[in-house]
């Protein structure tokens, strides 16, 4: 009678055997979830499985502002240079060093969208038949905007700068006006933080004028354009009445554009 009832009813060795199977496997879960979920998750976030910003692409709106900065380098002397601006301010600062030159432009619509896609620009800077032009800095200003997610605008520049040992008589240059972004764009709203001149034109004083200050505070913005890929060729044998040409195509591409995710 006692072995059946102890085979009818286990006793406590047996409960406490399966308590101990549950015990186990409890722990080999957790050592596996402490030895291998960590690795992953830090994976996972390393490759963006929470994105913090994403992208879009778009088309931006841009025009050019008939604004012009031209310094010409005429020998290595630091007064042997010429120079003009659409800025009448900086124009009188120059006196002798003044020089107007011919300036032909046209923004091109090529695929017929409502929205400008380069721009052809051509500077005919007149010379006397003794000066020769050994190097050239260029500031080109446009109004630059996006639309898709935050209304964002600003003005921006394009540098050009080429130089040689030997005069020249042309330089072209072709390239892309590309947007640079040290921060992301906001996903709304209107942004026109640096919807401000890239040159202060009604300044009468010469340093603010002076293109390394000029950079400098171009550059600390977070948002710019600049151009790249632009390829400069220098050409040589101008004659001696003839003028130094500055022919430039500047397209304005589409942009793949970062911005934050909304949180949630």
């Amino acid at each position: 009678m006692a072995q059946l009832e102890l085979f009818s009813h286990p006793g406590p060795g047996v409960r406490y055997r399966a308590g101990l199977c549950s015990t186990a496997a409890l722990g080999l879960l957790l050592l596996w979830a402490l030895t291998y979920l960590p690795p992953l998750l830090v994976a996972y976030r390393s490759q963006g499985l929470w994105l913090k910003q994403s992208t879009y692409m778009e088309q931006p709106t841009v025009q050019f502002q008939y604004e012009v900065l031209l310094v010409a380098m005429t020998g290595a002397d630091p007064g042997s240079f010429l120079a003009w601006s659409t800025f009448p301010a900086f124009n009188h600062l120059q006196e002798d060093q003044l020089r107007v030159p011919l300036i032909s432009t046209r923004e091109e619509d090529k695929n017929h969208d409502g929205k400008m896609d380069q721009l052809h620009f051509k500077l005919e800077l007149p010379l006397q038949s003794t000066e020769q032009v050994l190097a050239v800095q260029l500031i080109l200003t446009f109004s630059y905007q996006l639309h898709r997610m935050s209304t964002f605008v600003m003005q921006s520049m394009a540098f050009i700068q080429s130089s040689s040992p030997i005069p020249g008589s042309q330089l072209y240059v072709n390239g892309d006006l590309k947007l640079h972004q040290r921060q992301s764009l906001s996903h709304c709203g209107v942004d026109i933080r640096y919807n401000v001149s890239v040159i202060n034109g009604t300044s009468p004083f010469a340093s603010d004028y002076d293109l390394t200050n000029i950079i400098a505070a171009y550059q600390d913005r977070n948002v710019t354009t600049v151009l790249s890929d632009s390829n400069p060729v220098w050409l040589v044998g101008r004659a001696a009445d003839a003028p130094f040409v500055i022919n430039a195509t500047i397209r304005y591409p589409v942009e793949v554009i970062l911005y934050p995710l909304a949180v949630v």
